[in-house]
């Protein structure tokens, strides 16, 4: 892939203005919305459900990457379809049956995501890494935005690259917690494909312009 896919989260976003932020984004050169449902039980907050993303959907114009980072997701696979959600991503500590829920996402014509949090291996996704069509790598704690990068994320990315190129799959790399233009670069050379930004674009004096320098930082 010739050029870094840009996700800037709505969780980052101002709720009481949000279909501006999502008209921002569809006009920005970002590439995908990055969606983040948490349930205040895998991790220690609560962020948004169904009503929200359907009201995502009607004005997004560019494909919902949505990250669940919530127990027992494989109930809420077929709901977050009939939304319109394009990339389904659920966390490996969460999937007892992980093969099996990947067959479900993409049964329901969804890519399918695994998202592994700081502590979690990536020697673990060895035997399905063929069947993953991203990784999401957490590179903060899973559960609030703004939160420092942590600095191990360099070298899983590039441990991640090598099993998906050894495995020969087509899987991408995502990095999702504090990315921003001081590590952007530096990221996308260890292997990264997609990259994640929430506070860094919306915090922003200017989003749109965020976005673009991200965009050009990773050429």
């Amino acid at each position: 892939m010739d050029k870094t896919i840009i996700a800037p989260s709505l969780l980052a976003s101002d709720f009481a203005n949000l279909q501006r932020d999502i008209e921002m984004v569809n006009q920005s050169e970002a590439d995908w919305f990055h969606l983040d449902i948490m349930d205040g039980m895998f991790v220690p907050n609560i962020s948004f459900g169904m009503p929200v993303v359907e009201a995502i959907a009607k004005h997004a114009k560019k494909p919902l990457d949505t990250h669940l980072m919530i127990m027992d997701p494989d109930r809420y696979i077929k709901t977050f379809a009939e939304l319109g959600v394009d990339h389904l991503t659920v966390h490996y500590e969460v999937c007892p049956h992980l093969h099996r829920t990947l067959q479900a996402i993409k049964a329901e014509g969804m890519k399918a995501g695994v998202a592994i949090n700081p502590h979690t291996s990536i020697n673990l996704l060895e035997d399905t890494i063929q069947d993953i069509d991203i990784v999401l790598v957490m590179s903060v704690n899973p559960g609030f935005g703004g939160q420092s990068f942590i600095e191990n994320t360099y070298q899983k990315v590039k441990d991640l690259k090598n099993l998906i190129q050894r495995k020969n799959a087509n899987t991408l790399i995502e990095i999702d917690g504090g990315v921003n233009a001081a590590n952007a670069k530096k990221l996308v050379e260890h292997g990264a494909d997609v990259l994640v930004a929430g506070s860094f674009v919306f915090k922003s004096k200017n989003p749109t312009e965020t976005i673009k320098d991200l965009k050009e930082r990773t050429l």
